[in-house]
This record gives C-alpha cells, structure tokens and sequence, in this order.
C-alpha cells in the first residue's frame, strides 16, 4: 500500500503516514517503476492494521467533504455546512438585520 492510499484510508495527510513509517520502523519496499528511491510500498502487517482501524480522524464528516466544486455557491454551502449552529444562526441575524448589501460593506467588498 502507498503512504498516499493509506492516507486516504485514515484521513490523516500523506506526509503524517511518512512519520509514521519512520516512526514505528514500518516494513517498505521501494516502489517499482519510481527512480530515486523516494516512493516507498508499505506492508501492510498486524501493526499497519491496528494502526488504519485506530486512526481516530477517520469520520462520517470528513468523507463527505467535496473540494471540486468552485462556483461561488458550492464554496458558500461548503463552507456553511462547516459552521456551527451558532455560527449559522449568527449569520442569519446578520443577514436579515443588514441585509447583503451591509455584509458586502462589512467585508470592505462594496463600495459605497
């Protein structure tokens, strides 16, 4: 398994599963085709597993986060679904008491 799929796996970043494999002196392999040394297979062994079924970043949440979508209204929604309720409610009182026009001011995006 590359360090980039277990990644994947456990939600943790590519370079956090390297530190790991030197860390706990994981079993590699250099991986065929790749010059240089660098890209590395790992055996998966008892330790690996016990590793991927402990990771504690693995969640529901954070498979269901989409990073394709770039328009203006995906970014928006991303990034209310991420607030807290409070944070949300916040928001709407903004937004009824100021309207968008008074938002867009706040954060020096309209001119007047």
């Amino acid at each position: 398994m590359t360090p980039e799929e277990l990644a994947i796996i456990t939600g943790y970043s590519r370079q956090t599963i390297n530190k790991w494999v030197r860390k706990e002196c994981w079993l590699t392999t250099q991986k065929p085709g790749v010059q240089g040394g660098k890209a590395r297979l790992i055996h998966v062994d008892e330790r690996v597993r016990d590793f991927i079924n402990s990771a504690k970043r693995v969640s529901e949440k954070h498979s269901n986060y989409h990073v394709n979508d770039t328009s203006l209204e995906g970014l928006l929604l991303n990034s209310m679904k991420q607030m807290s309720i409070v944070e949300q409610e916040k928001l709407s009182a903004l937004l009824l008491r100021e309207g968008i026009a008074g938002v867009l001011k706040r954060l020096s995006i309209r001119d007047e």
